[in-house]
């Protein structure tokens, strides 16, 4: 799972030595914490949330193939 994400961000964004990719568990569900440079967030995040729902969607897709329930959240530092 974290392998795909990094591969989806890394694509989108201009530095990809600046991609971190944590995860955390909380009780039952896996939550995914994605940290990029300041400046590309806006690339990650896409027009209305759009990027960032469908990478979102496919986090949830994966882990329900896996029973998981999944997150994914993106941070700003």
């Amino acid at each position: 799972m974290e392998e795909i994400l990094k591969t989806i961000i890394e694509n989108l964004v201009n530095n990809k030595e600046e991609v971190t990719i944590e995860k955390a568990q909380e009780e039952n569900k896996d939550i995914y914490k994605i940290k990029v440079n300041k400046e590309e967030m806006g690339k990650v995040i896409g027009k209305q949330g759009r990027i960032a729902q469908a990478i979102r969607t496919i986090a949830k897709s994966l882990g329900a193939k896996e029973q998981k329930r999944v997150e994914v959240e993106f941070v700003d530092d």
